[in-house]
């Protein structure tokens, strides 16, 4: 994995602060393959090379999930999965959107320098209206703003993204320089941190790894379960008999080697001459998955055993930028003329 970042400003007399980086992720339970390969691992990582803020979004999950006890479940799960999986809250801040509610005034104070237009174009918005049209609330056109608010209110000047989240990045941006155009100078335009983190399929291996789609591995269930999913994804449909050759550059099995070992061009090689089978391919899959995520699936037990412990480390988390919202926020209402 790789990151492209804009060159360092020169290093001055005093030690300069690390650069701030902000990521929300939704809280839909317990993690997936899906989930961290295509983020959580670059959270441990960033943590270690930036200020990093963390956030669950729970509310941004309101404009689909609309039972209670299923939020703070999915919720508590989603922030137990990521520190089993590496995020230090002595490294990093973790904590739950709305525990830190300046976020909101914050975002309806933005709607007021955002065009309608620029949210009516949004592809998820789109994609949303046809996924849940009998659900298609004001929440889900404004969801862009409440993420604009999310990373300025913190002034975050990174926020790590896939090349194919560029466009949503952009928006925020837009919304900045309204913002900033009106008011003057008050919050920075946010950069990308590109990741190159691979688009996971599922075990469908057509769409993206989704538990909306039942198409995950649960690299945090029993290994049983991972086993039995990783046993059942699709491969190469055109490989028909053990002894045709195979093409690892189609195959989802074969495609997923990379991230669990530095041999997947010799495994290649061995779907291409038909030395291995696809059945082969996947138990060498589960077996690594398995063994990658022993200590973090321990960890989760050991977590969701002790609810209170997560609790603590999430309200911890809020408290310690809650100077940073205040003084945006202060800032922000002075700048408009309600202070």
């Amino acid at each position: 994995m790789t990151t492209e970042l804009a060159p360092a400003p020169a290093p001055t007399e005093a030690p300069a602060a690390r650069p701030r980086t902000f990521s929300g992720i939704q809280p839909s339970g317990v993690v997936h393959l899906g989930n961290d390969l295509g983020a959580i691992r670059n959270y441990v990582r960033l943590q270690s090379e930036y200020e990093a803020i963390y956030c669950i979004v729970d509310y941004h999950a309101l404009t689909s999930t609309h039972d209670a006890d299923v939020l703070r479940q999915r919720t508590r799960e989603m922030a137990a999965s990521l520190l089993a999986l590496g995020l230090d809250p002595d490294r990093c801040t973790l904590f739950i959107q709305s525990h830190r509610p300046e976020v909101t005034e914050l975002a309806w104070l933005l709607a007021t320098v955002t065009p309608v237009s620029w949210l009516e174009r949004t592809p998820t918005y789109k994609e949303k209206k046809a996924s849940q049209p009998d659900d298609v609330n004001h929440g889900l056109l404004t969801y862009p703003v409440l993420q604009a608010a999310d990373i300025v209110i913190y002034k975050a000047s990174l926020v790590p993204v896939g090349r194919d989240q560029a466009a949503h990045l952009e928006l925020t941006r837009e919304i900045v320089r309204a913002f900033n155009h009106r008011y003057g100078p008050t919050f920075p335009e946010p950069q990308a941190v590109y990741t190159d983190a691979p688009l996971v399929l599922g075990t469908d291996g057509v769409r993206k790894m989704s538990k909306s789609l039942g198409n995950t591995i649960d690299i945090l269930a029993s290994t049983d379960v991972i086993r039995k999913q990783v046993m059942s994804m699709v491969t190469d449909t055109r490989r028909i008999l053990r002894t045709d050759p195979g093409r690892p550059e189609v195959c989802n099995v074969c495609q997923l080697q990379p991230s669990f070992g530095d041999d997947h061009e010799q495994l290649w090689e061995g779907e291409r001459t038909a030395r291995t089978g696809c059945v082969d391919m996947k138990k060498l899959l589960a077996d690594r998955i398995v063994a990658r995520y022993a200590e973090a699936r321990e960890r989760y037990a050991e977590l969701m055993a002790v609810p209170a412990r997560v609790d603590e480390i999430l309200s911890a988390g809020a408290e310690r930028i809650r100077p940073i919202a205040e003084a945006t926020m202060a800032e922000v209402r002075e700048k408009m003329g309600l202070r």
